[in-house]
C-alpha cells in the first residue's frame, strides 16, 4: 500500500497546526466548571468560530475538539454515554468547516490523557484504558478523521496504551506528543530518548512535544529528540509562555511576533508539525503561517520558482475543444472511440467561496493518470459551489478535461438550455445527463424543484444542441459538440425498469454511460443480459463505477442511508472482518473488483468516486491497471 496522504504531505513539506481551543472558549465566556466538549452540542457555533479563525489564519492540520472527549472523564460530567455523539459530531464541525473554507485541511481527532492514573497508583486498570482509547478512536475514525492527535500527555504508560488501540482500532496516522517539564523530562522522569524509542515502539508515525511550557524551553526538548531519532518526524506545539493569573484569568506573554521568530528554529531543527497550544490564539498561527511561508521560500535555490506554475504541473494543461463552427469530439469520446481504457475520478464541489481542496483532488487524480475529472451538482440536493464554476476552475488550473453532473432538478426548460450554452462558451463539454435528489433529501428543503424534464428529457434536448437548434428549432448558428454520459444503476431491484429508462436515454443520442458503485460484478452481468434479450445489442461504451470503502460503518452507512448505493453481502462482511485495516482492505476490494468489471462486456472505464475527499486513498485503486490502460502517470 502506498504512503498514507497524511504523511506523504509531512514528507514533502512541512505543516502548520492550529492553537489552543480551550483559551478561545474561555474567551467566549466558557466556564472552567462546565465539560468544555459538550459545547459541540450546547455551542456548536463557538466551536465552529474557532476552527474557522484557525483556517482562515492558514493551519492546515485543525484538531476536533474532542481532547477530553472519553467515557473516563466524560464521567465525572454525568455524560460517559455520550461518547460517541460528541466525537461524531466534533469531527463533523471540522469537516464543515474545511467545506467551507475549500482549502486542503487535514482533520486531527484529537485526544488527551483519561485523567486518571493507571493502577496501582491510580484506579485504571490496563484493560480500562485501553477500552477508552479504542472506543473514542473507532468513532473518530468512522466519522472522518485523517489522523490521530495524543497530545499533552504526562505518563508514558498511558501513552503506549493509547498507542496501541489505535494500532489495533484503524489505519490513521498516529501523532504522539508528551509534556516535557524545563528539564527536559517528562513529568515522571523519562528522557526525550527514552520517549522516543518507545512511542515509536508503540505504533506512532510522529512524535514530539506540546503543553507545560513556552517555545525558548521547549526548543531545547524538540532538539534532544531530533538527536534520540533523526528520522522521526517530529511535532512541536508550545504555550505561549507562562500564564499570569490576573483577576482570575490566565494571561500568557508570548507574543504572535515571538513565536513567528521561534517557528524559524523549530524549522531548523526539523520540526515536520509546528503549532501552537495554551494561550495560543489565531493571531499566533496566522504569524507562524507566515513565518513557515518565509521559511520555505527560502529554502529554495537563487531563481527558482516559489510554485510550480499551472504550465509546470500540466504540460498539457490547455484543454483545446476547437474554434467556432468546430465540431470534433471531445478528448475522451476519441479516447472511447479509439478502444482506449478511460479514468474519470469524481470531486464534490465544495460549500464555500474556493475550491483549493478540490482542485488539488483533481490535479492529483491527473498525475495519476486520470484522463478526466467529473464534477457533481451539488450531490444529496445539498448548497455547494456550482458544478460549472468548478470545472472551469480544474479545466484552467489543472488542464484535465471534465466531466460535468448536469441536473434538471434546479433549471427551467430555458435555464437548461441557457446553461448549456454557457458552458459550452466556457469549454465545457462533457456533460452527465441527470435528473438530480429532490430538494427534500437536502438541507434546502423550502426549495422548489423544477423538474420541466427529467434526465432523459435532457439527454434529448443536448442531442438538439448536438444538431445545432434548441428546443425550439430555432438554428444555433453551429453545432454543440457535445459529449453526452448518462447513468445507469444495475444494483436497483426492479431492473428491468431501469433497463427501460437507460434505453430511453442511450436512444435519445447519449455516447457513453457511467454507472452507480458496483460491489459484485454479477450484478453488472444481470444488467447487459436484460438489456440484451429486450433491446439487442448493447450501445454504448461503459465506465464502471468503483468506490473504494473505509470500513466496516462507512460500508453499513452508504448501503443503508444513501440513493443509489447497494453493497452485496459479501463486501458487507468482508468490511466487517478487515477492522482496524479497513481502508486497505477497502482499496483491495475495489483493485479486485475493477480487474473483474473490466473484463467484461463494454466496460472500457472506470468511474472512481473517493469518501471524505480523499482521493489519494481512491487513485490507489489504479495500482492494478495496466500501463496501456492507465495512460500517463504524470510526476
Amino acid at each position: 500500500m502506498s504512503t498514507h496522504p497524511f504523511l506523504q504531505r509531512l514528507h514533502e513539506t512541512p505543516l502548520l497546526a492550529d492553537g489552543a481551543m480551550g483559551t478561545m472558549l474561555y474567551a467566549k465566556g466558557a466556564s472552567s466548571e462546565q465539560c468544555l466538549e459538550y459545547l459541540v452540542i450546547a455551542r456548536p457555533a463557538w466551536v465552529s468560530e474557532i476552527h474557522q479563525a484557525y483556517a482562515t489564519a492558514g493551519a492546515d492540520i485543525i484538531k476536533t475538539h474532542t481532547f477530553g472527549a472519553n467515557r473516563v472523564h466524560l464521567a465525572d460530567h454525568g455524560l460517559a454515554d455520550k461518547v460517541r455523539d460528541l466525537n461524531f459530531r466534533a469531527v463533523k464541525l471540522v469537516r464543515d468547516v474545511r467545506e467551507v473554507t475549500g482549502r486542503a485541511l487535514f482533520i486531527a481527532g484529537d485526544m488527551g490523557p483519561l485523567g486518571k492514573r493507571l493502577q496501582p497508583e491510580g484506579p485504571l486498570s490496563q484493560a480500562e484504558v485501553y477500552e477508552a482509547f479504542r472506543e473514542q478512536v473507532s468513532v473518530l475514525w468512522e466519522a472522518g478523521a485523517d489522523v490521530l492527535l495524543f497530545e499533552t500527555f504526562v505518563h508514558l504508560a498511558e501513552l503506549e496504551i493509547a498507542i496501541q488501540a489505535a494500532c489495533e482500532s484503524c489505519d490513521l496516522p498516529i501523532v504522539a506528543s508528551m509534556t516535557f517539564a524545563e528539564d527536559g523530562l517528562t513529568m515522571t522522569g523519562q528522557t526525550p530518548a527514552e520517549v522516543v524509542g518507545r512511542v515509536r515502539r508503540a505504533g506512532a508515525d510522529v512524535v514530539g512535544v506540546n503543553c507545560s511550557v513556552g517555545p525558548a524551553a521547549m526548543l531545547q526538548t524538540l532538539e534532544q529528540l531530533r538527536e534520540a531519532d533523526s528520522n522521526v518526524p517530529l511535532i512541536i506545539m508550545p504555550n505561549a509562555g507562562f500564564p499570569e493569573r490576573v483577576e482570575g484569568r490566565f494571561y500568557y506573554p508570548s507574543s504572535p511576533e515571538y513565536f513567528a521568530r521561534q517557528t524559524d528554529a523549530f524549522l531548523a531543527q526539523g520540526a515536520c508539525i509546528v503549532g501552537g497550544c495554551c494561550g495560543t490564539t489565531p493571531m499566533h498561527i496566522r504569524a507562524m503561517r507566515t513565518a513557515l511561508d518565509g521559511w520555505l521560500a527560502g529554502k529554495q535555490a537563487p531563481g527558482e520558482q516559489a510554485a510550480l506554475s499551472i504550465e509546470d504541473l500540466a504540460p498539457a494543461a490547455k484543454v483545446d475543444y476547437g474554434v467556432a463552427g468546430d465540431v470534433a469530439p471531445t478528448g475522451i469520446l476519441n479516447k472511447l472511440r479509439a478502444g482506449k481504457f478511460v479514468i474519470s475520478v469524481e470531486v464534490d464541489p465544495p460549500r464555500s467561496f474556493t475550491a483549493e481542496k478540490q482542485i488539488e483532488g483533481a490535479r492529483h487524480a491527473w498525475k495519476m493518470g486520470a484522463d478526466a475529472v467529473n464534477v457533481a451538482d451539488s450531490p444529496m440536493a445539498r448548497v455547494r459551489m456550482s458544478a460549472l464554476s468548478l470545472c472551469v476552475q480544474i479545466q484552467q488550473q489543472v488542464g484535465v478535461e471534465t466531466i460535468i453532473h448536469f441536473t434538471t432538478r434546479d433549471r427551467s426548460l430555458m435555464g437548461l438550455q441557457a446553461d448549456l450554452i454557457g458552458a459550452h462558451a466556457l469549454g465545457v463539454r462533457n456533460i452527465l445527463a441527470l435528473t438530480g435528489d429532490p430538494p427534500s433529501l437536502g438541507d434546502t428543503k423550502q426549495s422548489t424543484a423544477v423538474y420541466d424534464v427529467d434526465s432523459i428529457g435532457l439527454v434529448r434536448i443536448i442531442n438538439r444542441f448536438n444538431d445545432g437548434v434548441d428546443v425550439a428549432g430555432q438554428d444555433m448558428g453551429q453545432k454543440g459538440g457535445f459529449t453526452i454520459a448518462v447513468a445507469c444503476d444495475p444494483t436497483r431491484a426492479d431492473l428491468v425498469q431501469e433497463v427501460e429508462r437507460f434505453h430511453q436515454k442511450v436512444s435519445g443520442g447519449a455516447h457513453f454511460t457511467m454507472t452507480q458503485p458496483i460491489f459484485d460484478p454479477q450484478l453488472w452481468r444481470d444488467f447487459l443480459r436484460i438489456y440484451e434479450d429486450r433491446h439487442g445489442i448493447f450501445p454504448v461504451p461503459v465506465l464502471i463505477g468503483v468506490l473504494p470503502l473505509q470500513g466496516h460503518k462507512h460500508a453499513s452507512f452508504l448501503h443503508n442511508e444513501v440513493p443509489g448505493i447497494t453493497l452485496s453481502e459479501d463486501a458487507l462482511e468482508r468490511m466487517r472482518k478487515a477492522g482496524a485495516n479497513g481502508r486497505q482492505e477497502g482499496v483491495k476490494m475495489a483493485q479486485e473488483l475493477l480487474l473483474e468489471l473490466k473484463e467484461l462486456p463494454h466496460v472500457q472505464g472506470v468511474y472512481l468516486m473517493p469518501s471524505f475527499g480523499r482521493y489519494e486513498t481512491a487513485c490507489q485503486v489504479l495500482d492494478v491497471l495496466t500501463p496501456a490502460e492507465r495512460g500517463a502517470v504524470r510526476s
